[in-house]
Order: structure tokens, then sequence, then C-alpha cells
């Protein structure tokens, strides 16, 4: 939206997740991390291995500090294939191997923050999104927390946001 819509986005917060062109860029070092994403690109296989054993495969994979409440969830309402389709729908398997996708310069004021104990994305793809930014950029790296930053470590995520976002 902030590339697309510049005129609607005067400030923007990336956490973890770098802009499409810089993701891409980084080439096999993120592609190792980002092996799920392709995975989950089968109907069925990504449910069935992340279910598996009592969902020992999520909670090993994942990380996630609420994994139990998510399995409840997924288990109370059948949603797990809802989750599943956002890469499906987003990160088609082409995506993978075609030309990176060309998207108009960021003008807003933005902020990326990495966390240095983020198993998917590497720091790299991260730190090149400044090159996909015209206006101001800055960069955060968080020490010690994993993807889920805003969870593991909230007061210091906040303080950030706090510290960029205008009052």
């Amino acid at each position: 939206m902030a590339a697309f819509l510049p005129d609607r986005v005067d400030h923007l917060v990336a956490l973890s997740v770098g802009q499409a062109s810089a993701f891409r860029s980084v080439g096999v070092p993120q592609l190792e991390k980002s092996w799920y994403m392709f995975f989950f690109q089968f109907p069925g296989v990504g449910e069935a291995w992340l279910s598996a054993d009592g969902w020992a495969n999520f909670r090993d994979w994942c990380h996630h500090p609420d994994s139990d409440a998510i399995v409840a969830r997924w288990e109370a309402t059948g949603t797990i294939t809802a989750a599943l389709n956002w890469y499906r729908a987003n990160i088609p398997p082409e995506g993978f191997a075609g030309p990176p996708l060309e998207l108009p310069a960021v003008q807003a004021s933005t902020l990326g923050v990495w966390s240095s104990g983020d198993f998917a994305l590497t720091e790299e793809q991260k730190t090149r999104s400044g090159d996909y930014v015209s206006g101001p950029w800055r960069y955060e790296r968080i020490e010690g927390p994993g993807h889920w930053m805003q969870l593991e470590a909230p007061e210091e995520v906040n303080r950030l946001l706090l510290d960029f976002l205008p009052t």
C-alpha cells in the first residue's frame, strides 16, 4: 500500500519481512530460510506436515510463543488451510524463480526492524530494503528475540514505534 498509494501513508514500520525485491535479492541464503513458503504451496501437504504428531512439527518449526493457543484455534475452527492460503495467494511457486517484482519505491518515512534470532529471515533482506525507499529510511536491529519479536520483546518494539511514529 505504501508503495502504490504514497499519499495515504506518511510513516511505515516493517517488522522482520523486507521489501519484496530486497527479499529476492539475497538469493540462496534467504531461500534456505524460506523453504517453508514453497512447501506450503502444496494444498494438504503443509496442513498434514504441521499437524503431524500432535502438531510437533508446527511447534518445532515456528517457535511461536502462543503456539498452544494457535493449535487450539486451528483445531476448533479448522482454519489451518486459511492460514496457509496466505502463502499460496501472495507467493506463487513461480515467484521463487521468476524475476523479482518491480514495485515503486516507498516514499514514506520508513522504519525497518529485524531481530537477531529470526529463524525465517536474513538480516540482509531487511537492510537491503532501504534501497527501495526513496523517503527517509531507518534500520533497527533488536538483539535476542526471534521471528515473533513483537511478542517476545514488546517493550523494545513499542519503544522503537513510539520513537519513530509522529504523535
